[in-house]
């Protein structure tokens, strides 16, 4: 680890154990809003690729990088501490429904090179630092469920192809981010083979980074769809010993708050939350307003829940600064009960570390 990038570490862990973490918000609603037609995701490179490409946002990294750029400086301009890299879906598995296995590696390296750009670039103007997660998506397969109910022993891939999709992701993103952040985790199984990829990468190359754990509670049964509660998911993942570890996705705020509540009764380390800007009317657009979400989440970090909070679907620049604003003055949730000292990467547990 680069003594730049330990010492933005510190200074974000330090931070953490003043004031609660703002996240950003939606990346995807974002691009929607520059309302992007297909020749903006072929550009110059892919003109005659065979296979539609619109809605393929991480290729976007390379045919519209300066479209990356603007919504990353939007969020940190609204507030954000930590931003997320485009690479949600930048895997080979991901990547196949584009049969663009062979530009995985591209993309993720691209798309973490512009987050540490803008990140480096604003931190210098605003005089604070910003982190970059490495975002790593649950790709479009999993590992626990069969996609075909007349044979529920069948899966389309293997744990040890995850793993090595995964591996080669994190690699690519590796010399630019400060975090990995494993996020929307639908099959915890998935979520294994993402931590076993980090673990082989760090044991080959000795580059640490710390990881966030989201999960994403499906509906209102109050599990993952591979059927875990949220304190199920954390015991299955907590020997990852991750800096933080929390929800998105799937749900508002109103919705997921128990979910966290729950979280924050068993986790031992720090807790991060970004739920939808409610959930989506009948043409699949999201109502909920920037002061309305951030009333939601002022009440849960003024109950002490959580340690970092931001916005998944439907959140734009405008909720991100009302959550920054609305939880300010608020302190950060405190462990529950103190956890082994046992950890993914270097940094200290987390009551040492805060």
């Amino acid at each position: 680890m680069s003594e730049a990038f330990r010492m933005r570490l510190e200074a974000l862990t330090a931070l953490a154990s003043k004031r609660i973490l703002v996240l950003d918000g939606a990346m995807g609603t974002q691009i929607q809003g520059f309302a992007l037609e297909e020749a903006d995701f072929r550009g110059d490179r892919f003109p005659d690729w065979a296979i539609p490409l619109k809605g393929n946002n991480e290729l976007l990294n390379l045919t519209r990088p300066d479209v990356i750029l603007d919504i990353h400086r939007q969020f940190i301009d609204a507030g954000a501490d930590l931003i997320e890299t485009n690479t949600f879906s930048a895997t080979t598995i991901a990547q196949g429904d584009y049969d663009m296995q062979g530009l995985a590696d591209e993309l993720a390296e691209t798309g973490a090179r512009l987050a540490r750009e803008v990140a480096d670039e604003a931190s210098q103007e605003l005089g604070r630092p910003i982190g970059v997660l490495g975002a790593i998506g649950p790709t479009n397969k999993t590992l626990s469920l069969s996609p075909d109910v007349n044979n529920p022993g069948y899966r389309e891939v293997t744990f040890d192809e995850v793993r090595a999709a995964y591996e080669a992701q994190a690699r690519m993103m590796a010399p630019f981010v400060d975090f990995f952040l494993i996020e929307t985790v639908f099959d915890t199984l998935n979520a294994k083979a993402a931590i076993k990829a980090l673990l082989d990468l760090e044991a080959e190359t000795g580059v640490t980074r710390p990881v966030i754990l989201s999960g994403t509670i499906t509906d209102a049964s109050g599990r993952t769809l591979s059927g875990q509660t949220a304190e199920a998911f954390w015991t299955s993942l907590s020997h990852a010993r991750p800096w933080a570890v929390g929800l998105n996705c799937a749900l508002g705020a109103d919705a997921m708050r128990q979910h966290i509540v729950a979280l924050s009764r068993v986790v031992d380390t720090r807790i991060i939350a970004y739920p939808n800007a409610g959930l989506p009317n009948a043409f699949g657009e999201y109502d909920e307003t920037p002061d309305q979400t951030a009333a939601h989440l002022r009440d849960w970090a003024e109950s002490g829940l959580v340690n970092v909070l931001g916005g998944c679907c439907g959140t734009t620049p405008a909720h991100i600064a009302a959550i920054a604003g609305a939880v300010r003055h608020a302190a950060p949730r405190q462990p529950a009960t103190p956890g082994p000292a046992m950890r993914l990467s270097g940094l200290e547990p987390f009551e040492l570390a805060s």
